[in-house]
């Protein structure tokens, strides 16, 4: 992702684009898969994990990064195509390969649809799929 990308995105959702979110945002660009905080910061060396964490914090209020969690307990961040700040439509699966500790991406397969009772709003959801990827098997 160009530098000019990179901002016409970051405005699109509402955030400033200073020179450390740039950096976090192609990081995350150049990975296309979710990333952990651990993972970023040995990509970014340039900045330290505080900065990268506040600009994934910036980023996930924006709608800019889903906040996934990878299936082993901790959180992976991954650029999200929704199309403003006012919404996260960029609604997909996830799987978790148990032996290489990866994420991936299902952007292909659809979505299940969850009816909830009367009463119960959603804010978040988070779809895993867990077992062992093609490269591991």
């Amino acid at each position: 992702m160009k530098q000019e990308e990179c901002i016409a995105l970051l405005m699109q959702h509402g955030v400033k684009p200073t020179a450390n979110r740039i950096v976090v945002l192609k990081a995350l660009a150049q990975a296309g898969r979710p990333m952990s905080l651990t993972e970023l910061e040995y990509r970014i060396l340039s900045i330290d994990k505080s900065g990268v964490f506040r600009s994934l914090m910036q980023f996930r209020e924006h709608h800019l990064v889903h906040v996934i969690e990878d299936g082993s307990g901790g959180v992976r961040y991954e650029l999200c195509h929704s199309h403003g700040h006012g919404a996260d439509d960029d609604l997909h699966l996830h799987f978790y390969c148990e032996r290489c500790k990866r994420t991936f991406c299902l952007s292909d397969t659809p979505v299940p649809v969850v009816t909830l009772p009367e009463g119960f709003t959603v804010t978040t959801v988070n779809y895993m799929v867990k077992g062992i990827c093609p490269d591991c098997r």
